[in-house]
C-alpha cells in the first residue's frame, strides 16, 4: 500500500477534503485530513467518515492508520495558536 494511494482514496471519498498521508513501511500510516464534513462531529464520527473511504483495506492492506481530523477553521486556529 502506498501513502499517495491512500490520500487519493480519502480525497475521492470525502469531496472537498485535503489529506496528507505519511507512511514508509507500507502498512502503518499517519494522516491529517481536513474537511468541512467534520464540522459538528465528534472525533469518532470523523474517523468513521475517513475509514469509510478506505473500506475493506482497513485492517487488511492498511494495518494501522493514525488520524488527525480537523475542519479548515480548526486547522487555521491551530496554526495561528
Amino acid at each position: 500500500m502506498d501513502a499517495n494511494f491512500i490520500k487519493r482514496l480519502i480525497e475521492d471519498g470525502l469531496p472537498g477534503a485535503r489529506a496528507d498521508v505519511q507512511g514508509d513501511d507500507g502498512v502503518h500510516f499517519e494522516a491529517l485530513v481536513v474537511s468541512d464534513a467534520f464540522a459538528g462531529k465528534l472525533p469518532l464520527a470523523r474517523h468513521r467518515l475517513v475509514y469509510a473511504t478506505l473500506g475493506e483495506r482497513m485492517g487488511g492492506e492498511i494495518h494501522a492508520l493514525a488520524l488527525r481530523t480537523v475542519t479548515p477553521d480548526e486547522l487555521a486556529r491551530q496554526e495561528q495558536g
